[in-house]
């Protein structure tokens, strides 16, 4: 009896904790959908079938990569290399700074201040390379391209989920509102990432798909070739109307794989959750 009844006790801490991790991830369902644009070379209108897949609500905070250096010493490349971009109001239009001595825990270098009160805001300054370690560790993986544009569409054909739009975009995305990136724009209360989840989620629950950081994806584009290239969605803090409008559904930015910047981070994809899945 007392076997059955601990028996019991286990199984009933393992559906909770299982259910603890489904609450903070959406399950997209199996079926057709209906992807891509007629004007887009790199990701042309297409129909594809998807199998159901659970996707991260928010980007993966800077707390949660914290837990993965404090079990394992990694080493991000940024820490290694020296050789992560940042930016600073003032540059010229698409142009960054490499900063020495910025890496995940200084996204924007020593001088522009730490994290440590910005353990909630997606972790940055990570290249493609860091992210596939995390999810090794984490046993997760990215979403694909496709994956990734189903979720972020939430049912809809166009350029963005229903209700989000150009006009009504900061209420929905932290991006950047300025006319240029000569000043500092603060309009939204960040200059660059926000915490996640700080701004409304689309119809299918999913916080930050446009804006805050880029996402990085798995797949391979026609125009890649042989090159080894990592391939990132959804615009960023640094996005605007007039300058890198990629906060939609279509566009599919292109970095090298061991490149670090300030306004890239990604979410993940768990397929399914059971009974003892740990929680990370």
């Amino acid at each position: 009896m007392r076997k059955l009844l601990y028996l019991t006790g286990l199984f009933i801490l393992y559906s909770m904790q299982s259910m603890a991790q489904a609450n903070d991830y959406v399950q997209i369902q199996a079926g057709s959908y209906q992807l891509g644009d007629t004007a887009s070379l790199a990701n042309p209108k297409r129909t594809v079938y998807i199998e159901s897949f659970w996707i991260s609500k928010f980007e993966l905070t800077n707390a949660e990569f914290e837990k993965f250096v404090q079990a394992t010493s990694y080493k991000t490349l940024a820490e290694r290399y020296h050789n992560a971009m940042v930016f600073e109001p003032g540059l010229a239009e698409f142009r960054w700074l490499q900063d020495s001595t910025a890496y995940w825990r200084f996204p924007n270098g020593v001088s522009r201040g730490g994290i440590e009160a910005k353990m909630d805001h997606p972790v940055t300054c990570i290249s493609y390379k860091d992210v596939l370690a995390y999810c090794r560790w984490a046993d997760c993986r990215l979403p694909s391209f496709d994956e990734w544009e189903v979720a972020a569409r939430a049912g809809s054909e166009g350029y963005y989920f229903e209700g989000f739009s150009k006009e009504n975009m900061s209420e929905y995305a932290n991006v950047w509102h300025g006319r240029d990136h000569l000043k500092a724009d603060y309009s939204d209360g960040y200059l660059y990432t926000s915490p996640v989840g700080k701004f409304k989620p689309s119809p299918w629950g999913l916080f930050d798909i446009f804006g805050n950081v880029f996402e990085f994806c798995t797949g391979k584009l026609h125009g890649d070739g042989d090159r080894y290239v990592a391939h990132a969605r959804g615009g960023s803090w640094w996005c605007s109307k007039n300058s890198c409008s990629a906060f939609n559904t279509v566009y599919i930015g292109s970095v090298r794989p061991n490149a670090s910047f300030s306004n890239l981070g990604f979410r993940v994809v768990k397929k399914a959750f059971t009974p003892g899945d740990k929680d990370f």
